[in-house]
């Protein structure tokens, strides 16, 4: 298996370089510049605009930057902002706590929320319950992320005073568990809320196709008690085909905080990768555009390294064996 893992992570290098590329270009296209804020400053003069130009590079043909760029990259180096003249793996690393706690949370509350929802929905098929369920899932689907996060904080923050209306704790008081609990339950809500109703429908349909198999029936008709049945037959295999839809959402839940980051003034790496396309530091768009499609390839590693958890079938030393 780790020989399988270490083939993909080479599979997978020049994927990273063809994302690298296409997200260089892209930028590179989009109007504006690194000093486009200072180009109607009557303060600055012509020559200091030209020496920031060269001092950030922009003067030489983009394959040049660009091999610059990956190189450093390639020795560990995201380079330097140009607008907070630091590290740019500084400045990620400062803001990564946050990020983590924001997403890994949401996507535990998400799990918590939706497996035990989906298999009860299952088992209730065409109920009230089910019914009811199905027509949430399909509104917390069509919700925008950032219409959701701002339809919350005006609700339970501004009109009820319940919830903190943003940050991560509460200015010049002492910070508690129960300050940053409070803080994060907007935010978390929001990231999980489209990811539930999503994974509801997953687990529904993948546990109803295994309700109906027959060896469902037979572990019936031995005297199983139901819960065992879905627990030790049920759950392992219906788990299965939703191990790549579990692997690439944590992925996920990095790329969708950048929305609800800003909106929630929470200082983590989306908020960061905000202020930077605002203010086209490409050394930070580059850098959380990297690390987020690094997670996305090592997410896709990690559910297919699942298959074989799950079910005892799949064997990835045999199969390289073969080849």
């Amino acid at each position: 298996m780790a020989r399988y893992a270490l083939r993909r992570l080479l599979n997978a290098i020049p994927i990273l370089i063809g994302i690298t590329i296409i997200s260089f270009l892209i930028i590179h296209m989009a109007p504006g510049s690194p000093i486009s804020q200072y180009v109607d400053d009557p303060t600055i003069k012509a020559i200091d605009k030209e020496n920031m130009i060269k001092a950030y590079g922009l003067d030489q043909p983009l394959y040049i930057q660009y091999w610059k760029w990956i190189s450093d990259l390639a020795q560990g180096d995201f380079g330097t902002s140009f607008q907070k003249s630091q590290p740019v793996s500084e400045l990620m690393w400062d803001r990564l706590p946050n990020t983590l706690l924001l997403t890994v949370t949401s996507f535990v509350l998400a799990m918590a929320i939706a497996i035990p929802l989906g298999i009860l929905c299952a088992v209730k098929a065409n109920s009230r319950l089910d019914q009811l369920v199905s027509g949430i899932t399909f509104v917390g689907i069509s919700l925008p992320g950032f219409w959701l996060g701002l339809l919350l904080m005006m609700f339970f923050a501004v009109r009820l005073g319940w919830l903190p209306s943003g940050g991560l704790q509460t200015i010049n008081a002492p910070s508690g568990l129960g300050d940053r609990v409070l803080h994060l339950i907007l935010p978390v809500f929001t990231i999980a809320c489209s990811e539930v109703a999503v994974w509801i429908r997953y687990v529904r349909s993948s546990m109803l196709e295994v309700i109906n198999q027959d060896y469902m029936r037979t572990a019936k008709a031995k005297g199983l008690r139901g819960g065992r049945i879905l627990t030790v037959h049920g759950l392992r295999n219906g788990l299965i085909p939703l191990a790549t839809l579990f692997g690439l959402s944590l992925p996920g839940f990095f790329a969708g905080s950048v929305i609800v980051e800003t909106i929630f003034s929470i200082p983590g790496i989306g908020r960061l990768f905000t202020e930077a396309a605002f203010q086209r530091d490409y050394p930070v768009i580059f850098a959380v555009t990297t690390l987020t499609a690094f997670l996305y390839v090592i997410g896709s590693i990690l559910a297919d390294l699942s298959y074989a958890i799950l079910d005892p079938r799949v064997n990835y030393s045999k199969s390289e064996a073969k080849v």
